[in-house]
């Protein structure tokens, strides 16, 4: 193929659900072209990092990842392309490509689309080195092909991509640029080609999915949409995640509750309940109206499992605000929780924020709320005891005593707990009506009736 890529191509994909779709998307668009996907750095001639740069801890992931590819590259002598992008390329893509002597091409998150055109370039005897770091304005569609793993029942759509709201710790409007919503159409056109290739589980997301629509001429609405998915035959669970507590709205909540295939499942991010924290943050939403929405979630779903993350240590997070959020959280009892500690990122307007607050100190205070949060999952998990639930079957158990592995409507993906599955008669991608025999802090116990 003279003017396509060639060769064998393997994908590192770092970070969030919505870089692996990006991931997901590269990787099919490199197939299309006639490039060989493979599974490992050792077999490939080009290696691509996918990369997070959203806080501290991911960009060092990314780092350690890159200088270790590089490091590889520089010990084996071969002809190895290194291809860095993603978030920390569209950061920082000028640095990586100077400090890293061994990275050939840094790509931003604006050429996603184009990464065919790249793979071409780095094939041609005289290529040079480059950063190619544009407006990251960039919104798949249907027409995007996708690498999905070939034993997966379950699969991310991502209905919007970029970030208005401009939170005040937060560098992604800048990385990822500003919100802009996928036709209602292009989604449901996705959806059907995901069933067709097996799917049982589509997951909606988006930085922050409750503003879906509204850049959209025709202000399509999130229910909406939720209630057209719901009726596509072949599809068995939608579950909707990074729905923001300011945007969320009574209707979302009402179709959630409304269609049997949606997931009764909340993800909501509150990050604080101190007010002035909250107005420091740039949240947009109160204390009061954080507590409406989860009274109203559990009024219209009394199963409903809620989600959330926080941040701790924030500028001007004195004891007092601290202490209010860990009573919020005991008062909320919240069936998932994550705690991160505040990362001071360059270019935020909290960056510049004084009353900064120490990282033993931030450490500190999240692990108070992981430990309290911990007696509250055990204590919520206990009462599932018993209970009949489906189960969607996700791959084989190396734990004695169970034979595989599986999530309930309950738990979503990589972020909760799992459930492990006794019985040894059923097959991976399956969704079977399992009785809960046992639970712990995060995973619940279960066999096939």
């Amino acid at each position: 193929m003279k003017n396509n890529p060639s060769g064998k191509l393997h994908i590192i994909s770092l970070g969030c659900s919505k870089n692996l779709i990006d991931s997901e998307v590269m990787g099919g668009q490199a197939a299309a072209s006639g490039m060989t996907l493979v599974g490992s750095p050792d077999q490939a001639d080009i290696v691509m990092i996918n990369t997070c740069g959203f806080i501290l801890p991911a960009k060092e992931e990314a780092l350690e990842t890159i200088l270790t590819l590089a490091e590889g590259k520089k010990k084996s002598g071969r002809n190895l392309k290194l291809i860095v992008a993603g978030c920390l390329a569209q950061r920082y893509g000028k640095e990586l490509l100077e400090e890293i002597p061994e990275v050939d091409l840094v790509i931003g998150t604006g050429e996603v689309g184009r990464i065919v055109h790249h793979l071409q370039r780095l094939n041609t005897v005289k290529y040079e080195r480059s950063a190619v770091i544009t407006k990251p304005d960039f919104l798949m569609s249907s027409h995007h092909g996708r690498i999905l793993s070939p034993d997966t029942a379950t699969a991310y759509l991502k209905i919007s991509d970029g970030c208005s709201n401009c939170c005040t710790y937060c560098a992604i409007p800048s990385i990822r640029g500003k919100a802009r919503s996928r036709e209602p159409d292009d989604i449901l056109q996705e959806a059907q080609k995901l069933i067709g290739r097996g799917i049982r589980e589509i997951i909606l997301i988006g930085q922050d999915t409750t503003v879906y629509g509204r850049d959209l001429k025709t202000h399509p609405k999130l229910s909406n949409l939720l209630s057209e998915l719901a009726s596509l035959p072949g599809l068995s669970w939608i579950r909707l995640l990074y729905t923001h507590p300011a945007h969320i709205t009574a209707d979302v909540l009402e179709a959630i509750a409304g269609h049997s295939k949606i997931c009764r499942y909340i993800d909501l991010p509150v990050q604080h309940i101190d007010d002035s924290i909250l107005t420091a943050m740039n949240r947009g939403v109160s204390s009061e109206r954080i507590r409406e929405i989860i009274s109203l979630s559990r009024r219209l779903m009394p199963d409903v499992a809620l989600r959330t993350s926080l941040i701790v240590g924030f500028p001007g997070e004195t004891q007092k605000r601290f202490k209010r959020l860990l009573d919020f959280v005991k008062e909320a009892r919240f069936d998932h929780l994550g705690v991160f500690t505040y990362s001071r990122e360059e270019g935020t307007a909290a960056a510049k924020m004084p009353s900064r607050i120490g990282e033993k100190e931030k450490e500190r205070r999240r692990d108070l709320i992981m430990a309290e949060q911990a007696e509250l999952s055990y204590a919520i998990n206990q009462k599932w005891i018993g209970s009949v639930q489906e189960v969607l079957i996700e791959e084989e158990s190396d734990r004695k005593g169970f034979a595989f592995i599986g999530r309930c409507r309950r738990q979503a993906p990589e972020i909760d707990g799992v459930t492990y599955i006794r019985n040894h008669s059923t097959e991976i991608g399956k969704i079977m009506i399992c009785k809960i025999t046992d639970a712990d802090h995060y995973d619940l116990y279960g066999e096939i009736l």
